[in-house]
């Protein structure tokens, strides 16, 4: 039965003693107590979803780990190539995009000597690859601004206490880990070499501008001036490159 204070506590015996509700108090920590004492525990990593005599909600770290969901970003890490070195081409767009300002990189260039594949068609990689994980805010925009896979947050690794700040600073050899990730995209899977290759690029859309030639559906050359270049280009058309012709299937203003 529920107590009800008096309006006026200077009247009541109980209420200037205290004695009826440190009683009641006592005897609600004493049988949480005991039931969490010897009551069954449910390790359920979903501290909210567990059953039980024993109610409590501490994870017993390291025997019991939370489950991270998918989209946890843990620590960074370094992607490999299948020879070893990192996929960074130095492009800064990581470094660029950062608002803590917690990316430095240093950039350098491979020797036109290069005997592998992968090192002859890309020209810069870094020679210094450093992050800050004490200012990192674990936004991931480094991993989504990456145009080749290079960095990512998938280590599901909170980041290790130490015992001084630089030690919180990630260089290439503790950033570089995890397995080599190749795409049919990359320049390596597309071509040996970084010279040009022999096919004439073509594209679908090209633009006109004034003193272009082209030529017509005969292969007769034409000058295209000032008021033509809107015009727009029958089947067999072509534009006259340096490279020579490409087929041209559209113009476009």
């Amino acid at each position: 039965m529920a107590f009800n204070a008096s309006q006026d506590p200077r009247t009541d015996l109980r209420e200037r003693m205290y004695i009826p509700e440190l009683l009641r108090g006592l005897a609600i920590t004493t049988k949480h107590f005991f039931r969490n004492m010897f009551g069954t525990r449910d390790p359920n990593p979903q501290v909210v979803d567990r059953t039980g005599m024993n109610l409590m909600t501490t994870v017993e770290y390291p025997e019991e780990k939370p489950i991270y969901p998918e989209g946890y970003r843990g620590l960074h890490r370094l992607v490999p190539r299948e020879d070893g070195k990192p996929r960074c081409v130095a492009c800064y767009m990581c470094a660029t995009i950062c608002p803590a300002q917690c990316i430095y990189i240093e950039a350098g260039e491979y020797e036109r000597e290069a005997t592998d594949s992968e090192s002859a068609v890309i020209e810069k990689y870094p020679t210094q690859f450093v992050i800050d994980e004490l200012r990192c805010i674990v936004c991931g925009l480094c991993v989504e601004a990456c145009p080749k896979d290079a960095i990512r947050m998938d280590t599901y690794m909170h980041t290790p206490s130490e015992y001084n700040r630089q030690n919180f600073v990630y260089d290439i050899p503790k950033l570089l880990k995890g397995p080599a990730v190749s795409h049919p995209s990359d320049p390596w899977n597309k071509r040996e070499s970084s010279t040009e290759p022999h096919h004439v690029h073509k594209e679908a859309h090209t633009r006109i501008g004034e003193g272009h030639e082209g030529h017509d559906a005969h292969g007769h050359a034409k000058q295209l001036g000032a008021g033509h270049g809107h015009a727009k280009a029958g089947a067999g058309h072509a534009v006259v490159t340096q490279q020579g012709p490409i087929q041209v299937t559209k113009f476009i203003k």
